[in-house]
């Protein structure tokens, strides 16, 4: 056997232990020779995300399967639930069923932008979250602004205030920030609703209306306690299965100024007396 052949065979066989690689949707993975001629690599895959499974918190192992609908086989050992009809963990990481809760979101379109008071009650009360941006005490930030998302509330869906209550608990960094100084600016945009989607308006167009709110967070007093719960747990009703371990409690935000984008041309500073008379509705 001369040394050419020698090399040759060598080479065969290593070329025969390769596994050739092919790009799927901008995913790359091993396929073998004897894979690529029992399958169209043509056909559209996708590979199904790992779930989570109920009870012993072990992933099922991901499988391929077919986009457009294909009953797919599951590979044999992939872990079952304890009870055959449990629904989807996604389904239950909220305490309430989705289709209980009164959708916030206004069919009406917004009222119009010359309406500068009623627009900014108009988002006020439909926008169930917020912006709200403190001064920090965080020892790398200290002094600086910080900004945090908060569930927000102006009142049960048929009964706007214009006041904007928060569920908070100590333990937020935001209501550390609070204690040492209580003011602070709350922002909303429309392009939460489907308003700015539907005329195609990019979030910072003036177009699609925000609203900033500025003044003193303060705890909601007893005589207004009940109100406050209304206006929360109506609106989020998950709030009311929170861990009280974590000591929730009801702040309140008491205007100072009211600031309003909703056009060309400028801004709106309006004055408290006429968004606290304006309705949303």
């Amino acid at each position: 056997m001369t040394p050419r052949f020698l090399l040759m065979l060598v080479f065969v066989g290593f070329h025969c232990q390769c596994r050739s690689y092919t790009l799927r949707s901008s995913v790359s993975w091993a396929v073998s020779s004897s894979d690529v001629g029992e399958r169209d690599l043509s056909e559209e895959e996708e590979v199904s995300p790992a779930l989570l499974v109920d009870g012993g918190g072990l992933w099922k192992q991901p499988y391929q399967a077919k986009v457009l609908g294909e009953a797919v086989e599951k590979p044999e050992g992939s872990v079952k639930p304890e009870r055959e009809n449990a629904a989807p963990l996604s389904s239950r990481l909220f305490s309430y069923r989705m289709e209980e809760v009164a959708r916030s979101s206004n069919s009406r379109p917004p009222p119009p932008h010359q309406e500068t008071a009623r627009t900014a009650r108009y988002i006020s009360h439909y926008s169930d979250w917020g912006h709200l941006a403190t001064i920090s005490t965080q020892d790398k930030i200290k002094g600086l602004p910080f900004g945090n998302i908060f569930s927000v509330s102006d009142g049960p869906l048929d009964n706007s205030t214009g006041v904007i209550y928060f569920y908070v608990t100590p333990m937020d960094n935001t209501v550390s920030d609070l204690k040492s100084n209580p003011y602070a600016s709350l922002t909303f945009s429309e392009a939460e609703g489907d308003f700015c989607r539907q005329m195609i308006y990019d979030p910072e167009d003036p177009r699609c209306a925000r609203l900033t709110l500025t003044g003193k967070m303060v705890t909601v007093g007893p005589e207004e306690l009940e109100f406050a719960k209304a206006a929360m747990f109506t609106r989020h009703p998950v709030m009311q299965k929170w861990p009280v371990e974590h000591k929730w409690f009801f702040l309140k935000l008491e205007l100072i100024q009211v600031w309003l984008q909703d056009w060309v041309g400028g801004v709106s500073l309006i004055p408290l007396e006429d968004y606290f008379k304006a309705t949303p509705f």
